[in-house]
Formats: C-alpha cells, sequence, structure tokens
C-alpha cells in the first residue's frame, strides 16, 4: 500500500542529495502503478494527488492519465475534483485520450450542483481541443443565460477558449455579451469584459457593432470611480475601487474608441476623471493610470486628454521603481509618434534615466531619446547623448554611438555638421563604432568634394593627438589616402587668411605611428592594409615621398597576413617604372556612387571654411596661424559638459613648473584623459594674471583649448580666514572647498580629500569644467592615494570669473578612484559658491 501525500512530500523533502529524490520517486510511481493495475478504488484519488505533485517535480506522470478520467465519471465530488485537477495538469489539447472524456464533461455540465458545472467549464476552458469546442459550445451557450451568477462567469470565460479556437463559430455569443455586460454581478462583469476583448482582438470588424454598450461602460467605471458603487468595500484594494474590473473596461474602451471620433467622445470625461481621481502613491493606482493612460493614446482623443496622458508617464519617471520607469520609458516610446510636443516636455527627465543604475532602463530611455530626435532638436540632443558617451559603460558604447551615427545621417542640417559630429563620435567611442557607420562616413566625404580640405586637416590633426580610437584611425587613415594633396597642398586657408603648411613627411611620420601603434593590437593587421593602401594613393599626392613610400611598403612584404602581404607586394610593383604612365589614373580617387552625389547635392553642405589649426601637432603652420584667436575649435565640445547655453571649459591640472611637459601627452590609452590631451608640449612661462590666450597652443581635438595654455603658478596656501565648503560628498568620498580671493581679481580654491571608507582609495583624478567665461588652472594633486579615514591629498585652483561676479561661478566635477579593485567614476556639480567669486 502507498503512503499518503503528506508522507510522499515529507520523504522528498527529507531526500539530502537529487539520486535519493530520485530513488523516493521511483518506488512510489512503482507502489502507484501497481495501485492502478488491482484497480484499487479507494485510493484512486490519494495517487492521482500524489501524480499530480510528482508532476510539479518534473518526473513523468503520463501513467496516470486515464486514472483521471475515471475520477471524473465519479458520482463523488471529491474524487471528480481531483479528476478534474488532474486532467487541467496531467492532460493537454494535444492528447490523444482528451476525447474519451467529452461526454463526461458534458453530463456534468448539466448537474444539478453547480460546484459540478464549475469544473466541467473550468476543464473545457482550459484544455479543450477545436474538436471538444465544437461539440460543447451549444451547452455552453446555453450555461451563459443560467440564473446562477456563478455559472454564467465560468461559462463567459469559457467562451473565450471557444472563440479562440474555432473561428467559424465565433459569432455564436454575440447575442449573450450584452447581458453579461449589463450584470451587476462583479464576476460576471469581468468575464464579460475579457470574453468581448477577445472577441474583438479576433476579428476587429466587430468593433462597431459592440459600439452601443460604451454608454453602459462608462456609466459602471465612473460608479466605481465616485463613491456611488454598491460593493466598493468589498473589492477595494489599496484604496482602489475594484481594480481589476476597472483596467478591464479600459482595456475594452481602447478597443472601442480605436479610429472613431464620436466614440471617444462618450469616453474622454471620464478618462479624465479617472487619470485625474486615481492616487498613484501605489502599484494599484499606477497600475490603473496606466491602462487609462494607453486607452487615451489608442483613441482619438482630445489634445489635452493626450497632454495629461503623457504627463502622467511623466510622473512615472520620476519613481523610484525600476518597474514603474521602464514601463513609462516602454510607453512613451509607443505614443511618441501620437504627440511627438507633449513628450518633448520630459526629454530631461528621459535623458536623466541614460545614467540609471539599471541597464535595461538605460537601454529603454535611448531608444526613446532616439525616437525624440527630429529635425529641430537634432544639435541639442545630439549634444545631451554626446554629454553622456563620455560617461557611459563600456558595455553601452556600442549601441550609443550607432544611435548618434543613425541620429545624424538622419536628421542632421548640414554636411559640415554631420561630419563634425561624426569626428566628435570616433574620438570619444572609436572603438565602439560599426563598420557601416565608418564606410557610411568615408562615403559621405567622398561625395562632398567642398569639405575634402576641412574634413583631411580635421581628421589629420585629431590623430596626432591620440590614436587610441580605432575607427578615428581608420577613417582618417583613409581620408589622409585619398585626400592627402589637400594637407600638403598648402592651399588650405587657416582662420587668419594665413595657408596652412604641412610637410609629406608628417603625414608619412603619422602614418609610421599608426603601424606602430594601432588602436587596436589584435586587429593590427586591418590597420596596417589601411595604412598600405594610403601610403601607395600618396606616391602621387606627394611625390618627394617616393623612396620612403617604398621603403614603407617593403615593411608589409613579409607579413604573416596573406591578404596584406598580397596589398604590399602588388603596390611595390606598382611603384616600378614600366607603371609610370598609367600610375596616376590607377591610384586617382575613389570614384563616387550617383546615388551618394544626388544624396549630398539634396543636403546643405555648410561652412568649408577652417576655423583653428593647431600649431604644435606636428605641421608647419603659416606666419600667424598659431597666434590667431580661437574663434571656435574645430571639434568643439565645450559645451559638452555644461548644461546650459554657454559652453564649457574644462580644466586638468597643468604642470608643476614652468618648461614642464603638459600632462598626460596625446598618445594615451581610451579614457577620457587621454583623449581630451593634447600633444606634448614645453608649457611657456605662467603670467601674472590669466589672459586669453593670444600665442598658447589652440587645441585642434576635443575640448577646444582647454587643457592647453601655460601651467598656472603654485598656489599660495589658503587663509585661515577662507570661506569653507562642502563640494562633494558620495560613496565615502567627501571634499571640501576653501575660497578666497586674490588682490588681482582672481580667486583660489583648495580642494581636500577625504577617504572615510576602511580601504584606501588608488589612481585617483580629480577634474573640473567651468563656463566659458570662467578661466581655471589646476595644480597637480599633492597624491593619486587617498587613505582611509584621513584628509592627506589636497589640489589647488586658481578661477578667474570674467564677469566679475555677475555670472554665478559654476563647477562640473569628474571624480575616478580604484577601490577594493573596482574602478568607480562619478560626476558632481557645485554652484553654492559665494556671491562674487
Amino acid at each position: 500500500m502507498s503512503i499518503k501525500l503528506r508522507e510522499l512530500i515529507r520523504s522528498i523533502r527529507a531526500s539530502k542529495t537529487a539520486a535519493e529524490e530520485r530513488a523516493v520517486v521511483a518506488r512510489e510511481c512503482a507502489l502507484i502503478r501497481t495501485a492502478f493495475k488491482e484497480d484499487d478504488n479507494q485510493f484512486r484519488h490519494r495517487n492521482v494527488a500524489k501524480l499530480l505533485f510528482i508532476h510539479m517535480m518534473g518526473y513523468p506522470t503520463h501513467f496516470g492519465q486515464m486514472e483521471c478520467l475515471k475520477l471524473i465519471a465519479s458520482n463523488k465530488f471529491p474524487e471528480k475534483r481531483v479528476g478534474y485537477l488532474g486532467l487541467t495538469q496531467l492532460l493537454d489539447e494535444n492528447t490523444e485520450v482528451l476525447m474519451l472524456v467529452t461526454n463526461s464533461i458534458k453530463n456534468d455540465m448539466g448537474h444539478d450542483n453547480q460546484y459540478v458545472n464549475g469544473l466541467a467549464l473550468c476543464a473545457l476552458g482550459n484544455i479543450a481541443s477545436s474538436e471538444m469546442c465544437r461539440a460543447l459550445a451549444r451547452e455552453v451557450e446555453k450555461m451563459m443565460s443560467s440564473t446562477n451568477p456563478y455559472i454564467r462567469k465560468k461559462a463567459a470565460l469559457c467562451a473565450m477558449r471557444i472563440v479562440r479556437k474555432v473561428e467559424e463559430i465565433e459569432d455564436k455569443f454575440n447575442g449573450r455579451i450584452a447581458p453579461l455586460l449589463e450584470d451587476r454581478n462583479h464576476g460576471v462583469l469581468i468575464a464579460g469584459c475579457c470574453l468581448l476583448t477577445s472577441l474583438l482582438e479576433i476579428n476587429p470588424d466587430y468593433v462597431p457593432d459592440f459600439r452601443r454598450h460604451i454608454p453602459s461602460l462608462v456609466r459602471t467605471l465612473r460608479n466605481m470611480v465616485t463613491s456611488g458603487y454598491s460593493n466598493a468595500a468589498e473589492y477595494d484594494i489599496a484604496g482602489i475601487t475594484d481594480p481589476f474590473l476597472q483596467a478591464k473596461i479600459l482595456r475594452l474602451l481602447r478597443l472601442l474608441g480605436t479610429k472613431s471620433v464620436s466614440a471617444s467622445d462618450e469616453m474622454n470625461d471620464i478618462l479624465a476623471q479617472v487619470a485625474t481621481n486615481t492616487e498613484g502613491t501605489k502599484n494599484t493606482g499606477n497600475a490603473i493610470l496606466y491602462e487609462c493612460v494607453l486607452t487615451i493614446m489608442s483613441i482619438e482623443a482630445e489634445s489635452g486628454l493626450r497632454v495629461l496622458g503623457i504627463n502622467i508617464l511623466g510622473r512615472f519617471l520620476l519613481s523610484r521603481d525600476n518597474n514603474i520607469r521602464y514601463v513609462a520609458l516602454a510607453t512613451l516610446q509607443r505614443v511618441v509618434n501620437i504627440d511627438s510636443k507633449a513628450v518633448q516636455r520630459h526629454r530631461a527627465t528621459i535623458i536623466e534615466c541614460l545614467k540609471d543604475s539599471d541597464i535595461s532602463i538605460r537601454k529603454r530611455a535611448l531608444d526613446v531619446a532616439y525616437t525624440l530626435i527630429n529635425e529641430e532638436n537634432i544639435k541639442n540632443m545630439t549634444k545631451e547623448l554626446l554629454n553622456y558617451l563620455l560617461v557611459a559603460d563600456t558595455d553601452f558604447k556600442e549601441e550609443l554611438c550607432s544611435k548618434i551615427c543613425m541620429a545624424v545621417d538622419k536628421y542632421s542640417p548640414n554636411r559640415r555638421w554631420q561630419l563634425d559630429t561624426l569626428i566628435k563620435v570616433m574620438c570619444l567611442g572609436g572603438n565602439y563604432v560599426k563598420e557601416p557607420m565608418r564606410e557610411k562616413f568615408c562615403r559621405v566625404v567622398a561625395s562632398t568634394p567642398e569639405l575634402h580640405s576641412y574634413t583631411v586637416i580635421k581628421l589629420y590633426f585629431n590623430m596626432k593627438e591620440s590614436l587610441s580610437q580605432e575607427a578615428l584611425v581608420h577613417v582618417g587613415v583613409w581620408c589622409l589616402g585619398e585626400f592627402g594633396d589637400h594637407l600638403v597642398s598648402g592651399r588650405a586657408v587657416g582662420p587668419d587668411n594665413q595657408p596652412i603648411h604641412i610637410a609629406p613627411g608628417d603625414v608619412l611620420d603619422l602614418l609610421m605611428d599608426v603601424t606602430r601603434k594601432p588602436p587596436n593590437a589584435n586587429k593590427a593587421a586591418a590597420a596596417h592594409a589601411l595604412v598600405a593602401t594610403a601610403l601607395i594613393k600618396l606616391v602621387t599626392r606627394c611625390p618627394g615621398e617616393f623612396e620612403r613610400i617604398r621603403k614603407a611598403l617593403r615593411r608589409f612584404e613579409c607579413s604573416l597576413h596573406v591578404d596584406l602581404q598580397q596589398r604590399s607586394c602588388e603596390f611595390l610593383e606598382l611603384l616600378e617604372n614600366e607603371w609610370n604612365g598609367s600610375r596616376a589614373g590607377i591610384l586617382d580617387r575613389m570614384p563616387v556612387s550617383e546615388r551618394e552625389i544626388a544624396g549630398a547635392e539634396s543636403r546643405d553642405i555648410g561652412d568649408a571654411s577652417i576655423d583653428e589649426v593647431h600649431p604644435s601637432a606636428g605641421g608647419r603652420s603659416g606666419p600667424g596661424v598659431g597666434a590667431a584667436a580661437p574663434a571656435k575649435d574645430l571639434l568643439d565640445l565645450n559645451d559638452l559638459l555644461d548644461d546650459g547655453p554657454p559652453a564649457a571649459a574644462a580644466a586638468k591640472p597643468a604642470a608643476p613648473a614652468a618648461g614642464a611637459p603638459l600632462m598626460g601627452g596625446g598618445g594615451g590609452g581610451g579614457d577620457l584623459l587621454d583623449l581630451l590631451d593634447p600633444s606634448p608640449a614645453p608649457a611657456a612661462a605662467a603670467p601674472a594674471a590669466p589672459a586669453p590666450a593670444a600665442g598658447g597652443p589652440a587645441d585642434l581635438g576635443l575640448l577646444g583649448d582647454i587643457f592647453g595654455g601655460a601651467p598656472a603658478p603654485a598656489a599660495a596656501p589658503v587663509a585661515q580666514e577662507a570661506h569653507q565648503m562642502l563640494a562633494y560628498d558620495k560613496n565615502g568620498l567627501k571634499i571640501m572647498f576653501a575660497c578666497r580671493k586674490e588682490p588681482d581679481g582672481s580667486s583660489t580654491v583648495l580642494a581636500r580629500f577625504r577617504n572615510d571608507l576602511d580601504a584606501p582609495m588608488t589612481n585617483f583624478v580629480f577634474e573640473a569644467a567651468v563656463p566659458k567665461f570662467v578661466r581655471l588652472q589646476m595644480q597637480p594633486a599633492t597624491g593619486q592615494v587617498l587613505p582611509p579615514h584621513v584628509e592627506a591629498v589636497t589640489q589647488s585652483m586658481s578661477v578667474v570669473n570674467t564677469t566679475n561676479g555677475e555670472k554665478p561661478l559654476l563647477m562640473k566635477l569628474r571624480i575616478g578612484y580604484v577601490v577594493n579593485g573596482q574602478p568607480v567614476q562619478e560626476m558632481g556639480q557645485v554652484g553654492n559658491f559665494p556671491a562674487g567669486y
């Protein structure tokens, strides 16, 4: 004799290993099989109940299917209940023996006991096949007219299954739906809404026929929203009356109001009432508001009502619950095409979600932000996305770069802005820009001859600063080969109308640097292949470097990569004398397709003049070029660190003494410090008071002249009367500023760093950015390690507010350090400086 269900559960839970558990189950299954063979009617329901538990554990229980049918045929309700439970769990609609139970279900549907009727209807609604639905549809239809609300509810839910399984009888229940929607019973009303919703989803042609029920649905919903609902106390959840029924009615109204102005007008008032009166402090209210917003955005609602719905989603974005924020972002993405202007009002909140710690929130926010971009806001949105690219996680940068590139390609106002922005992306995240985007950039450049000179000069100077970004190097090398004649011809004119002279030898030096230090060592062959192609192209652009190019190409003759080896050999063959007559034609520029030319002609070119050049980046500038006042940075990312219209200027620690090289030369890795540094150059002697640079190095790379200029003089010790203020306090790091005004009008700010954690902070880096009307110079920090619970490291800054205090001093901070082996990077903002600073 087998054991009881309770004892079986206890034995399985007592098993210490999987093998022991399998042994217990196998032994019990053997006993159950024996009992089934002996036709033990006394304990059949107990054995089936144990099989249900074994089935839940994941073990095969098919041998008990026929026993379920025997229990269903029993006259005892407990056995019948276990039999139906086993039927719904151990069988499915594809099981062959299921047809054998059709007659038993039909008999039970006609039983005098309502609970037996309910068991039969539940089984039919869960696992009925199409044949069973056809056979029992008439009985279900009759039971929908029963005087018992319990049976009417079960029959309506069973009718949902029949409608979904059998297309030809989907209209069989149409006449029975109206009484269900007028019913005063909560369960019947929900079942009727579910049935009608399923019917309309399957066949939208029925929508006009059922719009006559909108007034009754609106009346029911209004009763629930107000205090006049008779069963309010019974179905109240967290202060919301019958939220499940409200959600069902709102979902049904959404289907009935679609593409109908008159139907939408009937429900506008109640939707506004639900959206206004429903409390959104708990999930119950948020669920109702969510369904209400979806209904508002799906029907032909008034513009004010749509704005109300989108504002509700905006409130969702401010919630601390990530699930609610995710739902809000997903909904905003769906409705942005319906009312883009209303969604644009929440753009700042959406952009803020890009900084969320949850990757799913960040990805969804990026999708919404991309959807918001149009011709009017492309510049502002691109600025925000580039600003975020500076601090985005590594695993998120690829998708972010892809979105920016697609938006720029689609909405850019002119070709110059398009190229400028794509170069910014490649400078900030060039290792994450995909191959199709790089190829697109090259096609855009090739199809815009007016910008050939501008683009190749810009790429040349940015490559001189950093070779760490793969996409920048690849497209730069290609452009050097195609348009190198613009670089060395001297025809390009700088901002002071002086020609820009770059020696051919400097161009080859840069290509040799790429050969020696490719941005990605694992893909060095691809970079070398581009360099080889650029070298052979430069034969006709720089004829004076013929022999040097030949020598450089010979380096690739013995490459282990067959493609590179073959290319170099073919290129060297082209350098032989017999090719002198046809070499120029072979090495001419790549032809541009007519499609690209047509695309270029359809878009404005923009200003092709060169705003600024870099005198120390390896070129030989004409007279006066180096001394030209920087009108605008060629790669102007000054505004990336500023929220307002004024562009921001960032500052790094200056060298400790005059004449020492600037910190963080241009070669560096892929981090922000390497990316934003100018090329190494001697620093000029520091003037007594900082003034706009007249002869200092003008940076053609990121953040313009922010990091150029002379190093600041050593800061004097801050007096005791200096103003003390808290600048930053987060994650165990506290930064105090001691501010003091100097006699010459400048201000000295001494930053003190304290580590309140139990572990030291290593590789500590502190950076600051200020608006353009402020000049900032930073001395190096006294150390890069913050010991625990000690204020041992300081850093001095000299600040000059050129507005004499009319505009308040603002400072954005970027802090990086390593603690317990984990790198940490934080952003902060300081705006509480004393008046007059």
